[in-house]
């Protein structure tokens, strides 16, 4: 593997990360509410591994919005009228997603809750 493979893969990365966050209003909204979450670890005096699973966490969301859309600029190439199960997959990739930050924003309650409970005592 050569360095300017490599580095062309970076690039390659950055350009469909730009692309889902130019085009995808859901993983807009997701960064924004990962970058507060990162702010909160900051700011609240968390143990290591509660942070780790809040970074965890942020990139779980942000990978399955990232396969969702994948699969759903795929699933478009085959055109609904091809077969009704490509209306099936996209609604189960964004129940994935959905599950996922639900997921997410239950652990962030858990580990915020007390805090944010702290600050106003």
């Amino acid at each position: 593997m050569s360095a300017q493979r490599l580095h062309q893969s970076f690039i390659d990365a950055w350009h469909g990360l730009k692309y889902v966050f130019n085009t995808e209003q859901n993983f807009r909204i997701q960064v924004i509410a990962s970058l507060f979450a990162l702010g909160a670890s900051i700011y609240f005096p968390l143990h290591a591994w509660e942070v780790v699973l809040i970074i965890l966490l942020i990139v779980m969301v942000l990978t399955m919005e990232l396969l969702n859309t994948a699969l759903e600029k795929f699933s478009d190439l085959l055109k609904p009228r091809l077969h009704h199960y490509v209306g099936v997959i996209k609604d189960i990739m964004a129940g994935a997603v959905l599950l996922t930050s639900l997921a997410a924003l239950l652990v962030g309650l858990i580990i915020f809750l007390p805090h944010f409970i702290g600050l106003f005592k």
